[in-house]
């Protein structure tokens, strides 16, 4: 599977960006996508997954502001970031699980900066 991620850039507090990745590939096999973020001197942590059936889940940081959402039909997710804060400066992953974590693959990554 291949990804190819777009979306981030610079913003200010209290503004918005929608990150978005396409799969390509395997796509077939891909069974939860999501996205993780890794600020400057940091590990990589997740911040939203959603399943083929649509089940979604969310770091407790960005709950209520961040919306994930897959088209199925062009294998393609998106994170909706709404309310950023500078504390959700990071590089943002996304990553794509096939046959329920036997493949895990993910993208190059994308710089989002929130200033104050």
């Amino acid at each position: 599977v291949q990804l190819v991620e777009s979306g981030g850039g610079l913003v200010q507090n209290g503004g918005s960006l929608r990150l978005s990745c396409a799969a390509s590939g395997t796509v077939f096999a891909i069974t939860v996508m999501g996205w993780y973020r890794q600020p400057p001197g940091k590990q990589r942590d997740p911040v939203a997954t959603i399943t083929t059936g649509g089940d979604t889940d969310y770091a407790q940081s960005v709950e209520g502001r961040f919306t994930i959402s897959r088209d199925s039909a062009k294998n393609t997710v998106y994170l909706q970031m709404d309310s950023l804060k500078p504390e959700d400066t990071a590089v943002y992953y996304c990553n794509v699980q096939t046959n329920w974590g036997q493949g895990d693959y993910w993208g190059q990554g994308t710089q989002v900066t929130v200033s104050e």
